[in-house]
């Protein structure tokens, strides 16, 4: 399965390409990292690759390259000229580099390192199912004037507020978060209300497929989207769980593979922004990594392109008002330190291990220009011991659950409990459950602030957020005796929290 799970600083300037053109600038030219050997897969029988090929902006130049990717052997699956970029299939293993060689090619490279099969999420750990019996046993101690049957053990909720900021404001139908995931299934009690068909849509290929119910998870093993959804805006009908903001839209932009990996390929992420800014969505929720690389350094040719390709997509979605939330990764890595090690990717074939620099090269979309990066925590408060961290790199946290910090509920689960497919609920945890909370909040904000900005709602995220400051005794996230983890800053921005724990009751006051 894919690892389901941002950087900051805005530099939007108009025209787009100057925008696109500033953004890559930031892009390192060089990354300590071993490259790939890709040997193994562009022997003589020639695998049938995707790939991202980069252009400059005028249409001239896009025409031209498009020639050039059938002149290579190559079948052009389509083209987003407003951000130029074109998504290909070949089964040529010159493919990559014939069309780096072209004139007006910026960047190009396969996106995967294994065979298009026919046809990442930051969850940590198994969903745990809510048994029917356990939701009439929670239906019956539900005694809460309001509240839903289910809420007594959502304390995620009480714990940035959002409970009371429902009764104040429960957020604006005009506002829609688009959940980029692995399918949302809008059939459920608790979503339909709440759902948007018309910006929903399947990017699985590269290319928006809006067929009715194309959006939905293909089983109930892709069942992380909903759970996303549910956390976001759950309506308060008296039926199961509530969202944080249950009166906002959600929209489902799907992009994992159909199969049991559920990998979300760099193709149908760049296919998902473009669509989420061209339908209107105001904020994406992004649990996830974009595969087969954790990390992709720029002086991989292949990497480089994925790089670009996802960062032109992102900022245009930004230059067209869209807010980007990601989540920081389930590693318990130090997004600020010097050396990581990389033991899982490519995820899609054969995993290298190598050590890369987090400065350079970058987990996308979460180290991405604007992008907003969310860190996880427990009901204590306390980072989650599995979430990625690092001063600089993180903008906020939210509540993503932790097994090892039990909440006084009924069921004494420290995970967030959620929508699932099939009418059903369960419990999960990660940064990939953070990220939804902040996704949440900042409608709640845009709710509040129809005109802000991206850059305005990232601001505002920050200034009503809880900093409760790094931890004064040693950092022990599973209470094992060993120090897991080491937190940089001060009370008002560190590298556990970025500017602190989000609250939903500040941003509707």
């Amino acid at each position: 399965m894919a690892h389901l799970r941002s950087r900051r600083g805005i530099a939007l300037a108009v025209p787009v390409v100057l925008s696109l053109t500033a953004s890559l600038g930031l892009l390192p030219a060089a990354a300590s990292a071993v490259p790939y050997d890709t040997s193994a897969v562009t022997a003589a029988d020639g695998p049938e690759l995707a790939y991202v090929v980069n252009t400059r902006l005028d249409h001239r130049t896009i025409e031209s390259v498009r020639k050039a990717v059938t002149a290579a052997g190559g079948t052009v699956v389509v083209t987003y000229e407003k951000i130029g970029v074109i998504v290909a299939h070949s089964a040529n293993p010159d493919f990559g580099a014939r069309l780096r060689a072209v004139r007006g090619v910026v960047s190009a490279g396969a996106t995967r390192t294994a065979p298009l099969a026919a046809t990442g999420t930051t969850d940590e750990g198994a969903v745990q199912y809510l048994s029917a019996g356990e939701a009439a046993k929670a239906a019956a101690r539900s005694t809460t004037s309001g509240a839903e049957p289910l809420e007594s053990d959502q304390w995620d909720l009480r714990a940035i507020g959002a409970d009371k900021a429902a009764r104040i404001d429960p957020g604006s139908r005009s506002v829609t978060v688009g959940i980029i995931d692995t399918g949302v299934d809008d059939t459920h009690p608790d979503i339909a209300p709440n759902f948007s068909a018309s910006q929903s849509a399947n990017c699985v290929s590269g290319k928006a497929d809006t067929t009715y119910g194309s959006w939905r998870p293909v089983d109930a093993d892709h069942y992380h989207g909903t759970h996303v959804a549910g956390e976001i805006a759950a309506a308060r009908n008296g039926i199961g769980v509530a969202g944080v903001a249950p009166g906002v839209k959600v929209s489902s932009i799907t992009v994992a593979q159909p199969d049991a990996g559920q990998l979300f390929y760099p193709e149908s992420v760049v296919c998902a922004f473009v669509f989420a800014a061209d339908h209107g969505v105001e904020i994406t929720n992004n649990s996830y990594y974009v595969d087969p690389w954790l990390y992709n350094c720029s002086d991989d040719p292949d990497q480089r392109a994925i790089l670009d390709a996802v960062n032109r997509a992102q900022l245009y979605a930004q230059h067209k008002g869209t807010l980007n939330v990601a989540a920081a990764g389930n590693s318990n890595d130090d997004l600020d330190s010097d050396a990581l090690v990389d033991e899982s990717s490519p995820d899609d074939s054969t995993a290298v291990t190598r050590t890369v620099d987090p400065h350079k090269c970058l987990d996308i979309p979460t180290q991405l220009p604007g992008v907003v990066t969310v860190s996880a925590t427990g009901v204590q408060g306390a980072k989650s011991y599995y979430s990625s961290y690092g001063l600089g790199v993180i903008d906020v946290a939210a509540p993503g659950g932790d097994k090892y910090q039990i909440p006084d509920t009924p069921s004494a689960n420290g995970r967030i409990l959620s929508t699932l497919p099939g009418n059903q609920y369960g419990w999960l945890q990660g940064t990939s459950m953070a990220t939804p909370h902040v996704a949440a909040v900042a409608a709640l904000l845009k709710s509040e602030h129809p005109r802000a900005t991206p850059a305005r709602l990232q601001a505002l995220l920050k200034a009503q957020a809880d900093n409760p400051g790094c931890p004064t005794a040693p950092y022990d996230g599973d209470g094992d005796g060993v120090v897991d983890a080491t937190c940089a800053g001060g009370k008002h921005l560190n590298g556990f929290y970025g500017a602190g724990i989000v609250d939903a009751l500040r941003a509707v006051k």
